[in-house]
């Protein structure tokens, strides 16, 4: 088998449908035995059209402008990576959708124990270090690269943007601090870069969980219930997306001693400044409501995070940061309301368009 062949042959149909894919990526063992991560890309025939065409209104925007290639002539390839937040995993086709029409090669993450990576015996989404995600990370873009050349037929690295939500915000962030140069831009949909009340409140935190991070690491923390988000998402509920019950439970994963403590210490370090080279984009909502009940409001709000202070803490993530707040958005921006969703679309695609190489 060649290598073109054998690279190929680790596609496999995803559970997204047509054009949709998935690789694993084995990733070293741990305390719970064998772990993987899933690389999953958008890449339909050039001959058929997105699906659902691609929507009514990309189907519109590609009237108005030319397509444009995901190679524009003398520059080189331009790829999108997307990390998922807390308890979820890769559900936003429309935003694949749009971007690959827009010019990009688009592949997104399941990160260790989240998703798609989610082997039998795993705690759901733990870990006490979020460094860890740097092995996939790099794995993913090794798989990038390879792809994209098999595609293109260039030998040009493609320019990587990475968009992230969340937790994968979060871990985003503090990836490209530690990684100088290696991406183009990077996109954070309400990221989570403090804990909800105030850096005050995360020290009262970290001094209560070092204890039982330090002792009993998987410990679950109890916390009153909070499936007012997933109402508002869920079409089991108030949403419009249909949501895997494992993958993305109505009651998230449990919180453990260890896990909170390493996203503690990534706030802090959030706190402290970070110096992330390539321009940052930040998408948040117009305003914060969080509330264990779900009322009609928890639609045109955030339920997770305090948005307020995180367009502060932005600020501090790069030299070049822009923060777009959306009225009306839920915590995830790709997932609210059509009108909504569309105008980030719109401006992610052309906030990327703006550093091509």
């Amino acid at each position: 088998m060649t290598t073109t062949e054998e690279s190929v042959s680790l596609w496999q149909p995803d559970i997204l449908g047509h054009g949709y894919e998935f690789m694993d990526l084995p990733m070293k063992a741990d305390e719970e035995g064998p772990v993987k991560a899933t690389l999953i890309r958008y890449a339909p025939p050039a001959t058929q059209p997105s699906t659902q065409g691609v929507l009514d209104f990309l189907t519109s925007f590609t009237k108005r402008r030319r397509r444009p290639a995901a190679t524009d002539p003398g520059g080189a390839p331009r790829a999108v990576l997307y990390l998922h937040g807390w308890a979820d995993y890769f559900l936003q086709t429309e935003l694949a959708e749009y971007l690959t029409a827009s010019g990009f090669h688009f592949y997104a993450l399941d990160l260790r124990k989240f998703g798609r990576s989610l082997l039998p015996g795993q705690t759901p989404g733990y870990t006490s270090d979020l460094g860890v995600y740097d092995e996939e990370l790099a794995a993913a873009l090794r798989e990038i690269e390879r792809d994209v050349a098999l595609r293109t037929g260039r030998a040009t690295p493609p320019t990587i943007h990475m968009l992230a939500h969340s937790l994968g915000g979060l871990i985003a962030a503090l990836w490209a601090d530690r990684n100088p140069g290696r991406l183009g831009t990077l996109v954070l949909n309400s990221p989570w870069l403090e804990l909800q009340g105030s850096s005050l409140v995360r020290s009262i935190a970290m001094h209560l969980v070092e204890p039982f991070a330090r002792t009993d690491p998987k410990r679950p923390f109890k916390f009153p219930e909070m499936p007012a988000y997933w109402e508002s998402v869920s079409n089991e509920g108030h949403g419009e997306w249909i949501l895997d019950p494992v993958w993305r439970p109505r009651a998230s994963f449990p919180i453990r001693a260890g896990w909170t403590k390493a996203v503690l210490a990534g706030h802090a370090a959030v706190e402290r400044k970070l110096n992330i080279d390539a321009p940052v984009l930040v998408l948040l909502s117009g305003r914060t409501r969080i509330q264990a009940e779900w009322t009609a409001d928890l639609m045109r709000a955030d339920a997770v995070i305090d948005v307020e202070e995180t367009s502060r803490r932005a600020l501090g993530l790069a030299r070049r940061t822009a923060v777009f707040r959306y009225p009306g958005a839920l915590h995830d921006v790709f997932l609210s309301r059509r009108t909504v969703r569309q105008q980030a679309y719109r401006d992610v695609a052309v906030w990327l368009a703006a550093y091509p190489y």
